[in-house]
């Protein structure tokens, strides 16, 4: 199912050092991606976000909105919820316009972002990324595959 994934983004969908079983989650939530990609590509969220948005200010307002529940094993893998099958199909959708083969992390935020209900998407409008950064930057994403400067 993950063949077409970049291993960047492989790594954010898995997870790794996350781990959301340790916290009693039930889902691959789309907040759970937002971590990993917060953490996988530092380069792309330090140009997407402005530079007040606080990676670790992020963190803690997931961490204050994720209900601690019994913890499950970390061996077990998680399911994705709806939201993130859908932000992983809003990703495909941006790459196959490309006619990219692959489906990299900004092919990802591009997917959260699309999911505009989703906890991702509010936290994301929050950090104030959204009104002034992304219309311009999102035909860059399509165009070059990646986030940049907006256009002058």
């Amino acid at each position: 199912m993950f063949e077409r994934y970049t291993e960047k983004a492989r790594r954010t969908i898995s997870l790794r050092g996350t781990r959301p079983a340790s916290s009693g989650l039930l889902n691959i939530e789309t907040e759970h991606l937002l971590l990993g990609l917060l953490r996988e590509d530092k380069a792309l969220t330090s140009r997407f976000l402005p530079p007040h948005a606080s990676v670790e200010s992020i963190r803690k307002q997931i961490e204050g909105h994720t209900v601690i529940r019994e913890k499950v094993s970390t061996s077990v893998d998680l399911p994705l919820s709806n939201e993130s099958k859908r932000v992983l199909a809003y990703a495909a959708e941006e790459a196959e316009r490309l006619q990219n083969k692959h489906i990299g992390t900004e092919r990802l935020l591009l997917g959260l972002l699309r999911e505009k209900d989703a906890f991702a998407a509010r936290l994301l409008k929050l950090a104030r990324s959204l009104p002034r950064r992304c219309p311009g930057n999102r035909q860059q994403v399509r165009k070059k595959g990646r986030i940049g400067p907006g256009p002058p």
